[in-house]
C-alpha cells in the first residue's frame, strides 16, 4: 500500500534535487533528459520512503516523469 503524496510534493521534491523551479519542467517530460541521474533518483525513492510510500529505485526507473510517480505512488499505476 502506498502512501498518498500530493502532486505538488512530488513536483516540489523533483524540482529540489533537479535544482530547478518546480514549473520549469512538464508533469510528463521525461527526466533523464532534464540530469536526472541515478543517485538522484535514489534519494527521491528514499525521502518518499520516509515519507511513507510503497516504492523504489526500480519502479520510479521505469517511467521518470512526474505524472507517472505520482499516479505510482497514489496507488493508481
Amino acid at each position: 500500500m502506498t502512501a498518498p503524496l500530493s502532486l505538488e510534493r512530488v513536483r516540489h521534491d523533483v524540482a529540489e534535487v533537479l535544482d530547478e523551479e518546480p514549473g520549469s519542467f512538464t508533469d510528463d517530460e521525461n527526466l533523464l533528459d532534464r540530469g536526472l541521474d541515478s543517485i538522484r533518483l535514489m534519494s527521491l525513492a528514499v525521502r518518499w520512503r520516509e515519507a511513507g510510500a510503497d516504492t523504489g529505485y526500480l519502479e520510479l526507473a521505469k517511467e521518470p516523469t512526474v505524472i507517472a510517480w505520482y499516479q505510482l505512488l497514489e496507488g493508481t499505476r
